[in-house]
Parts: C-alpha cells; structure tokens; sequence
C-alpha cells in the first residue's frame, strides 16, 4: 500500500515554510527602521515558518524510519539493514536533505537572533529570510510556467523513474532500497554534515549585520554585533572541515586526511576568507580603519560559501570530485540564488559607500594594523591561489557558452599545484602570527621589537634544532617551515604567559595561533615523513591499471604466510564479519539465514547478529620479534545495489605515531573458483594423509540424521568424515558428506577449508577394510594487496585542532560579553 498522506503532509509543509519565509521577509523589510507593528507581525510569521521546517523534517524522518520505498528519496538512500544512526545519515545524503539541514540551522539561528537584539531584528532577519526563500526553492519541487523549482524529497519513485514495472504495476513498491553509500557509513557521516552546514549556515549572520547595516544607514555599527558571530562562524566552519578531514582519514583510502578535492577546497576558500574578515574587523574596532575591507571580505565570505553551494550541486564539477552531488536541474536555480545576492550586496555596497568612514592615517610598520592587513593578505592570496585552480571547470563552461573551447585540465600534480604553494604562504602566515601579536598588546619600534622577540627567537631554534636532529629532516624548505611554525608556538606562549597572569580572557588569539601552528607541523611529520612499510621490492606489478607509485608501495599477503615489513613481520589471517555479541569472527565460521541480519556459528548453532552484513573486514596481524603488538582490520564493503566496492583503513593509534592500514584489493568473491585436479587418497580410520602439504587425520565416521538442517527420509542414510587438518597456525575441522539411498550411492557434499585452499570429499566407503577413499582438490590460497603506512606525530595536528577550538571559544566569549555589556548600557547598535 502506497502511503500518499504523509509524502502529501511533507510537501504541504514545504509550500508553507515557502510561502512564511516569503511574507516574513517583506514584513521584516517594511519593519526594517524600527517598525514594531511590522517587526512584531513578521516575528509571528517566522516562527510559523519554522514550524513549517521542522514539519518537513519530521516527516522525511518518519518516510525514512519506516522504510516506505514507494518514495524516491527513501529508496534512494536508505534500507532495512541499516543502523539506526546511519538512518539518520541517510537524511542529509541527498541535495534535498542537505538543503533542508541547512534550511534548519538556518531557522534555529532565526530564532536565536529574534531573542537576542530588538535593534537589530528587523533588518537582520530581512537577510535572514531571503536567504530562507531561496533555500526552501531548492526543495519546493512544483512547476511554474513550464520551469521547474526545486527538487521535492517526497515525490513518489514512479514519478522520477521511468521503469516498466510501474506502467504494469503502478503501485509497485520495491521490498528494500539501495541504501547509504558506502563511504558515507561511517560515525564522523552523522555529526560531521551537521557541523559543516551550521558553519554554512552562520556565515550568513555576519553577511547579514553588514547588509542590514548598510539598508539602514549603520555603516559602522553593524561591526560590534557581527564580531562574535563571525568568530562563532569560523570556529564551526573550521570544525566541521576538520571532522570532514577525518573522516576522509579513517574512511578514504588515499592514505590521507586532505587531498585537495574540489568540494574540499571550496568550503576551504572562503573560511580562510572568514578569517581575513574576522582580523580587519578586530582592526577597525581598535583603529577606526579598515571598515570598506571588513565589509568587502564579510560579503565574500557569504557569497563564496553559495559559489561552493554552485560548484558542488550543478554537476560542474563532473568525475573531478569524489564529494560533489549529481545535477538535479538546479544549476540554473543556484545561479539565480548567487548572482541575487551578488546584485543585492553591489547595490547596497555602492549606495552606501561614500559615507562609509575611512582613515586617512598612514598605516605604520610598527603599528598593529599593518601586521593584522599583512596576514589578511596571506590568507586572501591563500584562498585565491586555490579558487583559481578549483574553478578550472568553471571556466571551461563560461568559455563554451561564449563560444569557445578552452578544455583546461584540474592539476595533476596535487602537491605542485596546490600543497606547495599553500605551505610556502602558511610560513609567512606563522612569521606574521608570531610577530604581530607583540604590536597588538604593545607599542612598537625597532629597538623594542628586538628585545621582545629575542627570547623567544632563541628558544624556537633551539627546540628546532633538536627535532631536527631528532627527526633527520633535511629537506630545505621543511626546515623552513618547522622553524617558522616552531617560532609561531614560541611567541605566541610568551604572549599568553604575560595574559595568564592579567587578564586570561583575551588570550583567545594567541592560544589559536598557537593551534594554528601545531596543526602545521603535525602536516609536516605526517605527510612529509611518513614512511611507507609495504614497499614491494619484487619487480611484480600487481594490476597494469594501477599508478607506479601503487604498484611500488603495496604488498601481496597470502593467508596464514608472514611477510616482514621494516620492522615488522605481517600476516593476513582471513576475512572476518563484526558481530554485536562476539566481535569479528572468521566468515568461514558462519552460515547465512534468510535474514540478513542474522547468522549462525557452524561450531554451536549459537544465532549472532552482523552490526552490517555488506561489511567484511580482513584481519592483519602486526608482530615483533618478542611477539605480537596488535591487529587491525581494514574494511570492505561490498554494495551490490550501487555496484561499488569500497575499501576503508584501519589505524593503530600512539602518541607519536599512527600505523594506517588499508587494503587495496583481494579476490572477487563472486568470481569462480579455479580448482585443481582431484587427487583421490585412501584412508584407514583413525590414518593420516597429506592434502595440499597440510598433515589431516581422518578421525572418524558417524553416520547423521539431517543434512543441512533437513531430517532425512526413510531409507536415506547420511555420513560424515571427522577430518582433522594441522594448518600453520591452528588446526582445522572439515566434514564432507556421503549420501546413500536404498544402499545404493546418491550424491556427495564436499567441504572446503578456505583458509588452506583445499575441499575434500568422501568418493567411496570400504567398510570391509575399515577405510574411506577420499578426494581433495586445491586453488590458490587467499590474498590480499595491502599498504601500510607510518605516520608520525600526527596527533600534534589534531592537538593544534584542539587548541584552534579553544581559541575561538575564548576569543567569542570576550566579544559575546563586550556586545551584551554594550546593548545593557543601551548601546543597540
């Protein structure tokens, strides 16, 4: 039964969150010179436009959680073997979920906003909600004129699928959907979206003081309000793109956290934007300077953000990026909605900006602005080094547009093109981190700057020197940039010394750069350094498909066979499923049941339960000479309804170093074993034998009284052979199986050891001569192509996340209290 109400409930509340985010924004543009009538009206408004919202969500989560695959979107992402947190996931893994997560976020800050500044309501949320009306259009899905608005995550699967079954059967509902990409089942997938589109999300609020400001004449005062939110907006931009880079460390197998993908970048670009923005504003409220930059950057950080909405939902990005979403016919659509506030933001820029106030000051060498627009200038040409490569498809289609092919190719030299560059700026950026925090606490001149920097000028190349040394780092420009960075930690703790024993609370920028800079040195150790331990040496390529460089650092494991790796000696010891009662367990000691979910121990009959049935993990077991040190199990999963095969690591995690494990390819399970042979061998009861140079025993005979758990008939007799087989590392049991009916032979079963690469089978029965003739064949043994990497220190990356988090909620704090001491005291703007 196809469910029509609830897919007809969720569109409703689509059109009304359309429709109230509409009203609201006229309402709060009619209230916008403090209009209280208006205000109070549109307040009203959104608030019933946020109901609207979470009535979508609800009910999408609903269609999800109870699996109605009548729906395309349903279908699309979800399945009934899914955890209940990738459930969630599956929320967010289409355009129109992601719309609606940023449509959400966008409505909770609303709120947050209607309750924090009555001067400020109106014109603010005015922004506010025609950012709302253009967000809720990508998900409307009506038809205007022949145009197409949106795409509805509550069409029904016959109306986007042209498939003969609907034209024979229209109410044809599938029995399970595709479920969630593979790459996606992962925990970081559930809170890393969420985090990410908040970022996206708050950017808007600063875009939207300054555009406020400017409709109504505070050209300047929109700075105090928009500070906090700014810092807030880069805090949890930066978090979520460092949760995104973890989760392409444990996830991808590229063997790093950062690999320079388009969506990468684009979301890259304008945070460092952001933070420009964030440092000239902290400027002009000291100086009085800068305010026509602070306004130019907060309005490129927002537009930047919708300009990486455009490159990764219109499908110009094409096969360049492992992130983008496929086209849904929203190009043209997500044009409108950038170049819309492209127009609005030049029109209310140029209307205002002669009176907006400028300093006709000579900006000093030894002052602090200089230093401030110095490292806000890095960071543009940071973020404008990488757009001008990101953008390369881009250009391409203005060209074929204009009538002309320019066919430029995305780099393919990733740390030329982009990896060089961006550390070759990051020490200039570490330099002017450390310098220019003594300018911002101190009157400078030469004579002063020198004695502040002296000592921890020393101390950096002291400590530099020793992990140099201790580090064997002989690389030019590495030294460089570890000196710089070292140089960075040094000055910014002398700074935060001296503000621990005055006033902690305005050590938020130097505890941040601090961050900053442990962040660069843990990329320095850990992509710089690592050091590949699967070197294969043998001139064997293993797939001509593959590049030189994988063929050159991944290495053949055959099952149960040790291979030394540097210091370690390796051993694959088979594919293993992960089971919520007894963890991961060879699948050779499981049997399927006809749910998926669940599985039987051949040994004891217990029923398990598979945390996920397309997972298999394979077991690589590292050891010393004084014994084992640990296992990992990098993972496969294998999704036939998507046709992907997806491989994800494993990492041994230390303080000074993680052990990254994954493999690149094993054996197609679905591909026909090639078996040798039958080699035919008699045995006497209680005899041993040789089968594929392994010594089995044949222990014994019983008869059985069902076969594979079907009770015999009468004058059916059944036995089994008990056969012990010594493997390398532990002995294994296989029962193949000789049928007979009315005494007369009927059939065999064989029974196979996967993990010596034989089946066995009883040929005949000699009981005159107390002895069975048995049959054995053999194939290659299991295998996997595995690389494993060292990566040393990088925890120091994810200690300097740590400390740049902490620095930002320091740093938003000071601000938060400046603007609420501000507002209590009746300064509204």
């Amino acid at each position: 039964m196809i469910h029509y109400f609830e897919g007809q409930l969720g569109h409703a509340f689509v059109i009304l969150a359309f429709v109230t985010s509409l009203l609201s924004a006229f309402a709060f543009f009619k209230g916008r010179n403090q209009d209280q009538e208006w205000t109070a009206f549109a307040s009203k408004i959104f608030y019933a436009h946020v109901v609207a919202v979470v009535g979508i969500i609800g009910t999408l989560f609903y269609l999800i959680n109870n699996h109605y695959f009548e729906y395309h979107y349903v279908f699309s992402h979800s399945s009934k073997i899914l955890p209940t947190y990738y459930q969630i996931s599956c929320f967010w893994e289409g355009q129109e979920g992601s719309f609606l997560l940023w449509i959400f976020w966008n409505a909770v800050l609303g709120i947050i906003l209607l309750n924090t500044n009555k001067f400020w309501k109106s014109p603010v949320m005015f922004i506010m909600a025609v950012t709302q009306v253009f967000l809720v259009s990508m998900i409307l899905g009506v038809v205007v004129f022949d145009v197409k608005l949106g795409s509805s995550p509550f069409m029904l699967l016959r109306e986007v699928i042209d498939a003969p079954i609907f034209k024979t059967n229209p109410n044809f509902i599938p029995e399970d959907g595709n479920g969630l990409n593979p790459l996606l089942q992962n925990y970081w997938m559930v809170i890393h979206p969420p985090t990410l589109f908040l970022g996206f999300a708050t950017t808007v609020i600063p875009f939207a003081y300054c555009l406020g400001g400017l409709l109504i004449g505070k050209n300047k005062e929109w700075i105090r309000p928009a500070l906090p939110w700014a810092q807030f907006s880069a805090m949890i931009l930066g978090v979520g793109i460092l949760m995104g880079a973890y989760w392409a460390y444990e996830t991808l197998n590229f063997g790093g956290y950062w690999n320079w993908d388009p969506v990468e970048n684009a979301i890259y670009v304008p945070w460092l934007v952001l933070v420009a923005a964030i440092h000239v504003m902290i400027a002009y409220k000291k100086s009085g300077s800068a305010l026509k930059l602070s306004l130019i950057l907060v309005v490129a950080s927002f537009i930047l953000v919708l300009y990486a909405t455009f490159l990764t939902r219109s499908g110009i990005l094409g096969n360049s990026s492992v992130h983008s979403f496929t086209d849904l016919g929203l190009s043209g659509q997500l044009l409108i909605y950038l170049f819309a506030f492209i127009v609005l933001s030049i029109l209310l820029i140029v209307k205002r900006w002669k009176e907006i106030p400028t300093s006709d000051e000579e900006t000093s060498t030894y002052s602090r602005e200089f230093w401030i627009f110095m490292g806000a200038g890095v960071l543009g040409l940071m973020a404008f080094q990488v757009l001008l490569y990101t953008s390369m498809p881009v250009y391409n289609k203005v060209a074929s547009l204009i009538g002309f092919e320019l066919s430029l190719a995305p780099p393919t030299d990733i740390y030329e093109a982009y990896s060089l560059p961006q550390l070759i700026l990051s020490v200039f950026l570490a330099i002017l981190s450390g310098t220019g925090q003594f300018f911002w606490w101190k009157k400078m001149d030469g004579k002063k700057l020198m004695d502040e920097l002296r000592t921890p000028f020393i101390i950096s190349l002291i400590i530099s020197g020793a992990i140099i040394l201790a580090g064997s780092i002989t690389e030019p420009f590495y030294l460089i940039l570890l000196i710089s960075c070292v140089y960075s930690i040094c000055a910014n703790a002398k700074i935060l010394l001296g503000l621990a024993k005055s006033s902690i609370k305005l050590s938020g920028g130097s505890i941040t750069h601090i961050g900053v800079a442990l962040m660069l040195v843990g990329i320095l150790f850990s992509s710089g350094y690592s050091t590949i331990l699967s070197t294969n040496y043998t001139t064997m390529v293993w797939n001509s498909d593959f590049p030189e460089e994988v063929n050159r650092d991944n290495l053949l494991l055959f099952i149960n066979e040790p291979r030394q790796m540097k210091e370690y000696s390796m051993i694959y010891r088979g594919i293993r499923k992960e089971t919520r009662e007894e963890g991961y367990i060879d699948q050779n000691a499981l049997a399927l049941t006809p749910d998926p979910l669940k599985v039987v121990r051949k040994s004891n009959g217990d029923t398990l339960t598979l945390i996920n049935p397309e997972n298999s993990y394979f077991e690589v077991e590292y050891h010393k000479e004084e014994g084992k040190e640990f296992t990992l199990f990098p993972r496969v999963q294998v999704n036939k309804s998507m046709d992907m095969i997806v491989y994800s690591p494993d990492i041994r995690r230390n303080a000074s170093a993680d052990m990254y494990t994954h493999v690149r390819v094993f054996p197609d399970p679905e591909q026909e074993i090639d078996w040798s042979q039958p080699k035919e061998v008699k045995v006497d009861i209680g005899g041993q034998f040789f089968v594929n140079d392994y010594v089995a025993t044949l222990k014994r005979m019983e008869p059985i009284s069902e076969v594979n758990g079907t009770p015999l008939s009468n004058g059916d007799v059944a036995v089994k052979a008990v056969i012990e087989v010594q493997g390398e590392y532990s002995n294994y049991t296989t029962e193949p199986i000789f049928l007979i009916r009315n005494q007369e032979f009927v059939g065999r079963i064989d029974d196979q050891v996967n993990d010596l690469a034989f089946r066995i089978s009883i040929q005949n029965i000699l009981p005159k001569e107390n002895a069975v003739v048995l049959a054995y064949q053999t194939t290659q043994k299991d295998w996997i192509i595995m690389e494993a990497v060292k990566k040393p220190w990088i925890n120091v990356l994810w200690i300097g996340t740590f400390m740049l988090v902490i620095g930002f909620i320091v740093a938003i704090r000071r601000r938060y209290l400046e603007f609420i001491k501000m507002r209590d005291k009746g300064v509204e703007a």
